[in-house]
């Protein structure tokens, strides 16, 4: 007992630690780098406390798909070389001061949340719900959500499936001054129309066409 409350101390101050310099690192790399050790010490925390289907699914899809997005997103933009050139001090101070109210704003709906559900007395005692302790939380969690809430998880996924489906349609929608490419004429190019052979003089340059 005593090493479980070490350990999960041990990952909440790596957890609160890693949140704080996803904020205060300058570098957009390391911000994600941090970002990702959050994820992962949240994922240990819930697989702790005995929750290992939201662990896994943490793990899953924000470490190995989100975080990784993110990562390879601010290293192809190159945002830290963006962000260095528009910083200047009277953005950073507007900055502070619209994130200090957007954080005072949801530390204010936090305390009403959790001193609402500290303060509320009527609570169902675990005894008078039908849970069948013989199963994991993840074989629980399949049954609701495959047995009572089928038809939403259905229409969630047709939700999802049609956004998916919009998103491809704009981007392969063609529209007026916007170069594309065609995989079909690169990979059919002969050499004689992509390579031109110039006698240059002895003496003088070349004259390239724009």
């Amino acid at each position: 007992m005593l090493a479980h409350s070490l350990f999960f101390y041990f990952f909440s101050t790596i957890a609160v630690f890693a949140a704080v310099m996803v904020t205060v690192s300058r570098n957009a790399v390391y911000s994600v780098f941090f970002l990702i050790l959050v994820f992962i010490s949240i994922s240990i925390l819930f697989i702790m406390i005995g929750a290992e289907f939201l662990g896994m699914i943490m793990l899953i899809v924000y470490v190995g798909a989100v975080a990784v997005l993110f990562l390879f997103v601010v290293m192809m933009l190159n945002i830290t070389e963006q962000l260095t050139k528009r910083s200047s001090r009277k953005g950073l101070i507007n900055n502070i001061s619209v994130g200090s109210i957007v954080g005072a704003i949801i530390f204010l709906e936090l305390l009403v949340v959790v001193g609402g559900w500290k303060y509320k007395g009527t609570f169902v005692p675990l005894s008078a719900t039908n849970l069948n302790l013989d199963i994991s939380n993840t074989h629980a969690l399949g049954n609701i959500l495959y047995t009572d809430y089928i038809h939403l998880f259905q229409i969630s996924g047709m939700i999802l499936l049609i956004a998916m489906i919009g998103a491809i349609t704009l981007t392969y929608s063609r529209r007026e001054g916007i170069k594309r490419q065609s995989y079909l004429n690169q990979i059919q190019r002969e050499k004689d129309s992509a390579v031109s052979l110039v006698e240059v003089e002895s003496g003088k340059g070349v004259k390239l066409d724009d």
